[in-house]
């Protein structure tokens, strides 16, 4: 199976590196490209990695991506996705965009990794080795799974996980928001 990887480069999301680490066959992308030629490169492989920052509407290009615009995934790409398996889509509200367009993967809701976005969903009192501890943990934890099985495998198994560390509001929080879909074949 070969594996995309569209990660932007930022360094305030390279703790979601070692998820892609454990990636057997895989093209890694982080800026540099046009639209046209991601979408391509979506076409000629099997699985699409997603991570960064986002909003309900795709995942940002933040900056990286000439002539992209704001995002560097969005629904222009969505009939593509559609047609892919096991896709990861970790970004801010990622939710509403596998949800928008029925699409199939590992998921995240709104995904807390900095201490300000904590403060904006309503945690009070987070500082930033708490921030630091479920980055970090998600990273490594994410990294164990990403190759084991279809989506729902692989949430449960990161949520089981990562949901150890329950006196981390932080990842109580992000916790609760890792989904999943499947998409049933018409012929089933």
């Amino acid at each position: 199976m070969k594996t995309l990887i569209i990660h932007p480069e930022d360094s305030s999301t390279n703790f979601l590196k070692p998820i892609y680490e454990t990636v057997p066959v895989k093209t890694v992308v982080t800026g540099g490209i046009s639209k046209e030629t991601l979408k391509e490169l979506i076409r000629c492989h099997d699985r699409i990695v997603m991570l960064g920052h986002g909003s309900p509407w795709g995942l940002l290009s933040v900056g990286r991506f000439p002539g992209a615009g704001q995002h560097i995934v969005d629904y222009s790409m969505a009939g593509l996705l559609k047609t892919k398996k096991n896709n990861v889509f970790i970004w801010c509200y990622a939710q509403e965009f596998v949800e928008d367009n029925d699409l199939e993967g590992f998921y995240s809701g709104m995904f807390i990794s900095e201490v300000l976005e904590s403060k904006k969903m309503g945690l009070t009192g987070i500082v930033q080795s708490v921030v630091d501890q479920s980055n970090d943990s998600f990273g490594t934890i994410a990294a164990r799974y990403m190759n084991g099985g279809n989506p729902r495998i692989i949430c449960e198994k990161i949520r089981n996980d990562y949901g150890k560390y329950s006196d981390n509001p932080v990842i109580c929080y992000n916790n609760e928001r890792l989904f999943y879909s499947l998409r049933v074949a018409l012929s089933e």
